[in-house]
């Protein structure tokens, strides 16, 4: 019986392990409704924008599909700006492949809403970092995307939202604790000001530091919540991805 015990315990831990990969679920904040997926850095959290023959994957099944075999994207979102051949708008870094450079300039749009700032995947600790703060940092990313505005930094709003704004979309960004550890990724069911989408990081999920990561055509890969957003073609998409070994 003891054997049976522990051997029941083990396999209540391991669920729970393999549980955890990704937790999403749906929320409301000021009569706004959101759908959030969390994780730790323990993960294995990647960028994605070309395939081995530098084609544009552009969608969540062509991810999954340049995959090796045993290998699944379990979660997906679209991850910063790009321009009309779907090619990053500032720094891009994927494993020992870089596209694009640090901008750190204003500049129309929302990109050049500064500050703006870097979502930094290290081997260690996951961080949205301030872009001028990341240059003088150089911090070593596995995977990083530069994206903008900031949503919170230092657990303050983006000084230049306004309560009574008009701009309302459907927008989607990441935010990360300020011990590294906990990345979470959050996409609005209804349109919502850059203020309001702001507070859900600060306010609700209580995370210090927060990035934007597009509008109008943010979309979300989620089987736990049965989502799996169609549209146009996408430049940057992070996901997290689970193997066989990891499964078991």
């Amino acid at each position: 019986m003891k054997r049976l015990a522990v051997f029941c315990a083990l396999l209540t831990a391991m669920a729970a392990t393999a549980a955890f990969a990704v937790e999403c679920h749906d929320v409301s904040h000021d009569g706004n409704r959101y759908s959030v997926c969390e994780a730790n850095a323990q993960e294995d959290l990647r960028l994605f924008l070309r395939d081995p023959e530098n084609r544009i994957l552009g969608h969540f099944s062509s991810v999954n599909k340049s995959l090796p075999a045993g290998e699944d994207l379990i979660f997906g979102m679209n991850a910063g700006m790009y321009h009309a051949d779907r090619s990053p708008v500032g720094l891009y870094i994927e494993e020992d492949s870089q596209e694009g450079r640090l901008l750190t300039n204003a500049s129309a749009g929302n990109f050049g809403l500064l500050p703006n700032g870097v979502f930094c995947i290290g081997e260690t600790r996951i961080d949205v970092i301030e872009t001028l703060r990341f240059k003088d940092a150089a911090p070593v990313c596995r995977f990083a995307t530069q994206s903008g505005p900031m949503l919170v930094i230092d657990g303050t709003l983006h000084p230049r939202f306004l309560v009574d704004s008009t701009s309302r979309f459907i927008r989607n960004g990441v935010g990360t604790s300020a011990d590294g550890h906990r990345v979470v990724f959050a996409i609005s069911n209804n349109a919502v000001t850059f203020h309001e989408f702001g507070r859900l990081f600060k306010d609700h999920l209580g995370i210090p530091n927060a990035l934007y990561f597009d509008g109008k055509v943010s979309r979300l890969y989620a089987p736990e919540l049965d989502r799996n957003d169609a549209g146009f073609w996408l430049g940057p998409i992070v996901g997290i991805v689970r193997g066989d070994a990891q499964q078991k």
